[in-house]
């Protein structure tokens, strides 16, 4: 009776465990619906939570664990296809970032018996602000990119960053579970009994999220406005529906052929373009490079007939690719350094010979682009370089393009999804974000979604516009406000013509000015709360001892 009771109840547990992945996965854009369903964040962590009271304080490290691999792999399934160690990096990562988050939940538990939901709620924000950083940093499944096509709460994003809407996504979790968690070690049908008592004398605060959500609301709504009396400008976005990672100068060829018709195509039907966008590493062969240097004469005559074609257009160009420099090494041996690059080319400017003008993406993929730990980590450097990685040269400086009345930054796929770099274009001038990705490798219409998401808050955010050119998609137009104005078809080949507000003052959204500054107060107050608990619970125990 004793085993079969204790198998139960682990098996209660396993359910909210996988019960609270599932929520988290179909909450965002996936493999079942492909825009996500966002009702389902406001519920996403009851489960988790309420398994957090069942469970002891050293099974939590363990709980926590499984419940990131399971969480990321349903979520990012779509990485089996990017790289060969992409998934089990992933999963590694978030195995080690929930074995710590969960037993700070379970110790806001412990320390705060009845106000532990506000800690927990606190904890969550400042674990998704910290996740973000450093050389691991990846924004995928935040909670509140699932609101991304909730236009009006969205815009408090340009006050507090995605970081407020998380918050506000966030709370409904935690304090529902808390009303549950009681009774949550006794049979299920008993799990509700205090509900009413707890709705009741914790309904301040639930009173104060529904004046929150309400002024976010009417925020929201008051704060939009119409571009519609803005002069435009019309840029192309090209969309070959081939994927860049295809080697060979015969595909090399095949992608620039359908560029290059795709492109003028779009130049035939708008003769007042004022540029025209290639995707991310869209021609693969290093154009600088090469011309310079012609080690290769089949890659330096393809160059060469890209630069020839581009310097007869009557527009400029925007075209991803890989921007070499001979350098020397740390040996004192000649090498040369590969940058993922956006190069603009002017026609009969800067063309022949080439002197584009150059960004250098800032924020590299861990692992997959960028491992600086080659000396620390041998062995893992050895293994990335085994499976055939590609490894970029960080760039540094947050370039703002000049052309045709425009003035804007160029995010290369993985940058659009952090916030400070978007702010960090728009503090040095920039008023327009023109993202080149290529999601194409993943061959998902989810994956694709997941990103576009992210790109909808960097546009809030800033209150500036994005457009974004893709190897396969999304190609789209998002307006300041987050509204998609124009998107294509996913998997196809094509161009889109979109005609974009001409801004000419600097934004100076309080996100812009103050940055992430929530998501920090919300790491550093959990922190704090959970040091004077962990003391308080400590002297306590002593004095009833």
């Amino acid at each position: 009776m004793q085993r079969s009771r204790s198998l139960a109840y682990w098996g209660v547990n396993a359910a909210l465990l996988v019960s609270s992945s599932a929520l988290f996965a179909f909450s965002q854009p996936g493999f079942l619906i492909s825009t996500g369903l966002p009702f389902l964040a406001y519920i996403i962590f009851i489960p988790l939570f309420i398994l957090v009271r069942r469970i002891s304080l050293p099974s939590s490290f363990l709980w926590g664990g499984i419940y990131g691999v399971l969480n990321y792999c349903i979520f990012s399934y779509w990485l089996w296809g990017f790289h060969p160690l992409a998934m089990y990096i992933v999963a590694l990562e978030y195995f080690f970032y929930y074995m710590l988050t969960v037993p700070l939940l379970k110790l806001a538990d412990i320390c705060f018996p009845r106000y532990g939901f506000i800690v927990q709620w606190l904890i969550w924000i400042g674990y998704e602000y910290i996740k973000t950083l450093g050389f691991l940093g990846f924004s995928y499944g935040l909670v509140g990119y699932s609101q991304w096509q909730f236009i009006p709460l969205i815009q408090i994003a340009s006050v507090f960053g995605v970081w407020g809407v998380s918050a506000l996504v966030c709370f409904p979790s935690a304090w529902i579970a808390a009303g549950i968690k009681p009774y949550c070690k006794e049979p299920l049908r008993n799990w509700l009994h205090g509900f009413r008592a707890f709705a009741y004398r914790e309904r301040v605060s639930a009173l104060i999220w529904c004046l929150c959500m309400i002024g976010a609301l009417i925020y929201g709504v008051s704060v939009q406005r119409d571009y519609n009396e803005l002069p435009t400008t019309r840029i192309a976005l090209i969309q070959p529906n081939s994927d860049p990672w295809v080697g060979g100068l015969e595909a090399y060829r095949r992608d620039f052929n359908t560029l290059k018709k795709l492109s003028d195509q779009a130049i035939a039907d708008n003769p007042n373009l004022a540029l025209v966008v290639w995707p991310e590493t869209a021609f693969i062969p290093r154009i600088d490079w090469h011309y310079r240097y012609r080690e290769d004469r089949n890659s330096f005559e393809l160059v060469h007939e890209l630069l020839t074609y581009v310097d007869a257009q009557p527009v400029p160009f925007l075209i991803g690719n890989d921007d070499a420099v001979k350098a020397v090494t740390e040996e004192g041996l000649p090498d040369r350094l590969d940058y993922n690059a956006a190069l603009l080319f002017r026609p009969h400017e800067n063309v022949l010979p080439p002197r584009p003008d150059r960004y250098r993406k800032m924020h590299l993929v861990p692992f997959t682009e960028h491992f600086p730990y080659k000396k620390t980590f041998p062995a893992i450097y050895e293994a990335l370089v085994a499976n055939d990685t590609h490894f970029w040269e960080k760039g540094t400086d947050p370039t703002v393009f000049s052309v045709n009345g425009l003035d804007f930054s160029v995010p290369i796929c993985f940058e659009d999804t952090f916030g400070y770099i978007t702010r960090r274009f728009a503090r040095h001038g920039a008023k327009l974000f023109v993202n080149m990705s290529n999601d194409a490798w993943a061959k998902s219409v989810a994956c694709q979604y997941q990103h576009l998401s992210m790109s909808v808050f960097r546009a809030v955010e800033t209150r500036l516009p994005m457009v974004r050119a893709t190897a396969s998609g999304q190609t789209a137009a998002i307006d300041p406000h987050g509204h998609i104005t124009a998107m294509m078809q996913p998997f196809i080949e094509g161009y889109l013509c979109v005609d974009v507000p001409a801004f000419t003052t600097n934004s100076n959204t309080w996100y812009v000015l103050w940055g992430d500054i929530l998501g920090l107060a919300a790491a550093i107050a959990a922190v704090c709360l959970l040091i004077i608990g962990s003391v308080r619970t400590i002297l306590n125990s002593r004095k009833t001892a």
